[in-house]
């Protein structure tokens, strides 16, 4: 008789064992002995609630009553004696200066001086209301007093100064790029050299330009398109040269 089949399902599956995974050892300094004889050491001296030899004060060195607080230095009588404050009032014992007399007439004096005196200018003023209000016209801004002084238009010493400045500065950063250029072997394009090379690039362009309208109204065939944008690239690469070249004047080229 054929043995029976069992069916597989997971009711008949065998236990898995289960693998309790192993601890690595323990890490344990090779340094450990030696510190710990250092902290034995170190500690071994502070087991009696400090350390084991201390000078002991002597009793002759009790703490007194106020011998903690600051001692101020003693005062000096005679240097009291010698140096007084300087009195705003006469004292009690001062007594004014007495019999003089002056003969000047101030009566006579006071009205010649009025007489010949100039009369006093009263001082411009300016009214913005009808009700009268007045007000000072020197500080209302109506009066043209700085258009009047001496340095007026003048250029202020600092902004001289500063021109100079900037002017040194760009002087010293051209002669630095000069030099820089010098020593890189570059050479400067002269005006005529720039006028013929300049001449050129236009000549050219009309030539690309001549070949560019001659160019068949159908364009249908690859060749064709390939000669139109070949020609349009020589046209945009010639406008942008000429563009430069004509933006800046001073071109410098390396020396082959």
């Amino acid at each position: 008789m054929p043995a029976q089949r069992v069916h597989e399902s997971i009711h008949n599956l065998p236990p898995l064992e289960e693998k309790q995974p192993v601890k690595p050892p323990r890490y344990i300094s090779t340094f450990r002995p030696a510190v710990k004889c250092d902290a034995e050491k170190n500690k071994a001296q502070w087991k009696t609630m400090g350390p084991a030899k201390v000078a002991v004060p002597s009793p002759k060195k009790f703490l007194q009553k106020h011998s903690k607080e600051p001692k101020l230095p003693a005062r000096k009588k005679e240097q009291d004696s010698k140096k007084l404050p300087a009195l705003s009032v006469p004292r009690r014992t001062d007594h004014p200066i007495m019999g003089i007399q002056s003969k000047k007439n101030f009566i006579n004096t006071n009205a010649v001086a009025a007489i010949t005196g100039l009369p006093k200018k009263p001082q411009p003023i300016y009214v913005d209301r009808r009700q009268g209000d007045k007000y000072l016209l020197e500080t209302s801004g109506l009066v043209p007093k700085y258009i009047k002084k001496k340095d007026y238009g003048v250029t202020p010493k600092y902004i001289t100064r500063r021109n100079e400045e900037v002017k040194r500065a760009q002087k010293e950063y051209e002669d630095s790029i000069l030099e820089h250029l010098k020593k890189r072997a570059m050479k400067r394009l002269s005006d005529e050299e720039r006028r013929s090379l300049l001449q050129g690039l236009k000549k050219n362009w009309e030539e690309v330009y001549r070949d560019f309208q001659c160019l068949s109204v159908e364009i249908d065939t690859i060749p064709k398109k390939l000669h139109k944008e070949k020609l349009e690239l020589q046209m945009k690469q010639l406008e942008h040269d000429i563009e430069v070249i004509e933006k800046h004047k001073v071109i410098y080229i390396a020396n082959e």
